[in-house]
């Protein structure tokens, strides 16, 4: 039976999931966008999504992919609202678009960019979207340490251990601190991203911006390829997937 390949972007706040991909004993966003495709479409649909986000990660933008048979260019049109009353409000679809046979929502990807929120007054309208950092921080300090990760591409330090990676080696674009309102908003950009690896820079740089370490310590950090020499992780609350590009799509929702 003929298929065609569609891209689907969505959106969902992580806080009640155990991250993007299925899990054996947890509620995902695979798995809740995997059954409402399926029961809108009335066919088995499996999604394969561009990254992996962990348990209480966001994302506001973020692409699958699935193949589907027997559909037309306008029931494809239609099927949005009628997948989003299928899924829970803490996910949205945006678009579905038909792609190349072969495009792949995880490999095609060139570039993917992210956001870590911080908040330094308790605001209850940040819980669970936003860390309550209680201190203060150089900004000025952590972005020079932060210009030093453009220089390298080797981020074995930043990694968790015993990850199915071939390589560790990433090009950072862009990675810098913005204070906007009561708050931080670090945003950092590159080809590819190990797992944990930009709640473990942010964490990171808070120590740069405490005063506990400075930029030659992140140089060493870098240079020894050692996770227990960096900082701790962050926690996830305040980590969102904001950008993912690829050559055939085009999103100007997000620049950087």
């Amino acid at each position: 039976m003929n298929t065609k390949r569609y891209f689907i972007a969505l959106s969902y706040n992580g806080t009640s999931f155990h991250g993007w991909q299925i899990q054996p004993n947890g509620i995902t966003v695979q798995a809740c966008l995997n059954k409402a495709l399926s029961t809108y479409f009335r066919q088995e649909v499996a999604t394969l999504g561009c990254g992996r986000t962990d348990a209480g990660v966001h994302a506001t933008q973020f692409y699958a992919h699935a193949d589907l048979h027997e559909i037309s260019d306008q029931q494809i049109a239609a099927a949005v609202p009628g997948i989003n009353a299928l899924l829970p409000y803490t996910i949205a679809v945006n678009t579905i678009f038909t792609v190349a046979p072969n495009a792949h929502a995880r490999f095609d990807a060139t570039a993917r960019a992210y956001q870590y929120h911080l908040h330094f007054h308790k605001d209850p309208f940040k819980i669970d979207r936003s860390w309550l950092y209680k201190g203060q921080l150089d900004v000025d300090r952590m972005n020079e340490a932060a210009a030093v990760l453009l220089d390298y591409i080797d981020f074995s330090c930043f990694s968790k251990s015993n990850t199915q990676t071939f390589t560790n080696n990433c090009k950072i674009s862009h990675a810098k601190f913005e204070c906007i309102g009561d708050g931080l908003v670090f945003t950092i950009k590159a080809d590819r991203f190990l797992r944990n690896m930009v709640r473990a820079i942010v964490g990171t740089l808070i120590m740069v911006g405490k005063g506990e370490i400075d930029t030659n310590d992140v140089v060493k950090i870098i240079e020894s390829k050692n996770r227990s020499k960096a900082g701790q992780s962050v926690p996830a609350c305040g980590l969102y997937l904001v950008a993912v590009e690829y050559p055939y799509v085009k999103d100007d929702s997000i620049t950087v």
